[in-house]
């Protein structure tokens, strides 16, 4: 049998191994988590200049999207697959109608940025589909007073069939304890004002912690990937489908 002392050696040994490969795991993770935030930065200018060319098209059904980042589809291997991509695909699958997509959204956009810069541009237009994800980028700082506030100004420049999302889930810590009151003010305040509301904390918490980190986020670590923005999108789907079921059946004209 081996010595005590060598017993210890070994222990000491293993510990200092494993504590070794933990930093270096840290920073592996630190480093890829970093270089993934620069490649997503250089995603912005791009995914904005595809939005802005869609708003130039023609179409039938005119869907209006209202957020942050990742109504742009930061994370996204192309805009295309962003959830805001997918539900245009799926209204025109279902109505068999052209579709035009007006994305009102702003990187970073805080409740604050979309009453001051997005919400006037949609009071130009007259949408069919509205759909609206926003306040994630207010948890940070977060303060409920200010949050009801100012959640309750922009939900109510609303059109009446406007579709509004809670808050995706942050899984864990603060910043989750933070998003399950700022979801009470979203349910209380949109069910004042008889709006519907896409369940995207639940639909994105239904997906374990690990297995999102693995497989559904972007390389940031935060943004969704194509499969997240698979599951955003299926938050939104079945009440952007009935809007969309519900629209005049004669024949369209094309909406501005």
């Amino acid at each position: 049998m081996p010595s005590a002392r060598l017993v210890a050696v070994a222990v000491v040994g293993s510990a200092a191994l494993l504590t070794g490969a933990a930093t270096v795991g840290r920073y592996l993770v630190i480093r890829r988590r970093t270089a993934g935030m620069v490649r997503l930065a250089d995603m912005i200018p791009v995914h904005s200049a595809h939005w802005r060319e869609q708003q130039k098209a023609k179409g039938e059904v005119l869907y209006v999207a209202i957020g942050d980042s990742a109504a742009q589809g930061i994370g996204a291997s192309k805009p295309g697959r962003s959830y805001v991509g997918l539900l245009a695909r799926s209204i025109r699958r279902e109505t068999g109608r052209t579709v035009r997509v007006v994305n009102l959204s702003q990187s970073g956009a805080r409740l604050r940025e979309a009453l001051e810069h997005l919400m006037p541009r949609l009071a130009k237009l007259q949408p069919d589909v509205v759909t609206v994800s926003i306040g994630a980028n207010d948890i940070a700082s977060f303060d409920p007073e200010r949050f009801e506030r100012e959640l309750r100004e922009l939900y109510s420049a609303l059109p009446p069939a406007a579709i509004v999302a809670d808050l995706p889930s942050f899984y864990l810590g603060e910043s989750e304890r933070r998003v399950r009151i700022a979801n009470e003010v979203v349910r209380r305040v949109a069910a004042e004002l008889s709006l519907e509301v896409a369940p995207l904390h639940r639909t994105t918490l239904g997906r374990t912690a690990a297995r999102t980190a693995l497989r559904d986020v972007a390389a940031d670590f935060f943004h969704p990937n194509d499969r997240g923005y698979a599951v955003w999108a299926s938050a939104f789907e079945p009440l952007v489908l009935r809007a969309a079921q519900a629209l005049d059946p004669g024949t369209p004209s094309t909406r501005s």
